[in-house]
């Protein structure tokens, strides 16, 4: 039996009004029909279908690779199983170059049963995020540690930490926000900004070490099974598996943590 019987179908508008009650969002990566039915019965309330599949499943270095096929197929083998959690799914590295790719890109996923797009970055991607919102296109927009732009970047580094680029930052998500964006991932953000960044934004952010104040979390799946994806294990991983004994507990230990506020704490975040 699901651990939320009575809980509605996840939807868009139901983001927001989980921030406004104070109601935190747990979140997990899913790549195929059988995990993300456990996710869904196990009261996980998104599901994404990151393009780190091109890293834990594919076994590249890094999520260039991944191409709209890739994620296609990845989104509706997940799809097929969801009952409650909104499926959200990346557009992989410049799907989103142009509006029009962006569209395209975004109309396959959603035809494959995905209920938002993910884009990466800001600048002149909010052309992009009010393009895709404006022909009602649900779109999240992914700040401070970009994975696609690991190269530009030079490395998966902690963003925001100066003043100049904090206050960049934090510009980007309210750009974001007033371009069209529903919901806020915040990647390696120091705590105080990501908190910063929630407290000024109407929609959720979700962090993934980003510290315990945004209005969710989301991890990798296999890093939260403590599963070896053969990359270096970031700081703010736990692994759940351990604690919750079967995946299926695992999951629910996560979600209890997520929503408690017991997840992260200062061992899983940056000052």
């Amino acid at each position: 039996m699901s651990v939320h019987a009575e809980q509605k179908p996840w939807t868009v508008p139901a983001l927001a009004e989980a921030k406004r009650q104070g109601r935190r969002l747990a979140m997990l990566t899913a790549y195929d029909a059988s995990f993300a039915r456990v996710m869904d019965r196990s009261g996980i309330d998104l599901v994404l279908i990151g393009d780190s599949l091109g890293m834990v499943v594919q076994g590249h270095d890094s999520t260039l690779p991944v191409s709209v096929a890739d994620m296609v197929y990845h989104t509706a083998a997940v799809a097929r199983t969801l009952r409650q959690a909104l499926l959200v799914a990346d557009l992989p590295f410049q799907a989103d170059a142009t509006p029009e790719r962006a569209l395209d890109a975004s109309v396959a996923l959603l035809q494959a049963g995905a209920q938002m797009v993910k884009i990466e970055g800001a600048g002149h991607k909010l052309e992009v995020v009010r393009f895709l919102s404006e022909r009602d296109i649900p779109v999240c927009t992914h700040l401070g540690l970009t994975p696609q732009s690991v190269l530009k970047l030079g490395g998966f580094k902690v963003q925001g930490r100066e003043e100049q680029a904090a206050a960049r930052l934090l510009a980007d998500a309210q750009a974001a926000v007033e371009a069209g964006a529903s919901l806020l991932v915040l990647e390696c953000v120091p705590t105080p900004l990501a908190q910063k960044i929630t407290a000024a934004v109407f929609v959720p952010t979700i962090g993934i070490g980003a510290g315990p104040h945004c209005d969710g979390q989301v991890l990798v799946m296999h890093d939260m099974l403590g599963l070896d994806s053969g990359h270096r294990r970031p700081r703010f991983v736990k692994d759940f598996l351990a604690e919750g004994g079967s995946v299926a507990g695992a999951f629910r230990a996560y979600a209890a943590a997520v929503r408690d506020g017991s997840f992260p704490d200062a061992e899983h975040a940056y000052a």
